[in-house]
């Protein structure tokens, strides 16, 4: 699989992290927009499931259960057909700006992306 890495937005850039692309819905405060390359919110979590989740590690699972159902919509095709061109162009780095440095939405991302997470059928 390519390489595909996860940063905190607020997290100095690196030549290493090729294509910086934000995956959250909303831009997030205080982040000029030359930091990033792509701003892909149609891969972010629709506003209702961040809702419901937010500040809930404990439901980490069903979280990402939820967020591959979403994934696998119409909605998420063009913004995933997008990704899949720019991380076959080379590294890609998600960036996200939630404080949970382990479970957030673009590490959901890059565990179904690398089919760690089962899509939904």
């Amino acid at each position: 699989m390519a390489q595909i890495a996860i940063k905190r937005v607020y997290e100095p850039a690196v030549p290493q992290d090729g294509t910086r692309i934000l995956v959250d819905r909303l831009w997030p405060r205080g982040v000029a927009k030359d930091r990033i390359d792509l701003w892909l919110r149609d891969l972010a979590p629709s506003d209702a499931l961040r809702r419901e989740f937010h500040g809930h590690p404990e439901q980490w699972e069903a979280f990402c259960a939820a967020y591959a159902a979403e994934l696998g919509g119409a909605v998420a095709r063009p913004a995933l057909d997008a990704l899949n061109d720019r991380i076959a162009a080379g590294p890609v780095t998600l960036f996200y700006a939630a404080r949970d440095e382990a479970r957030n939405n673009a590490e959901a991302l890059r565990l179904w992306l690398a089919g760690r997470i089962p899509r939904a059928q």
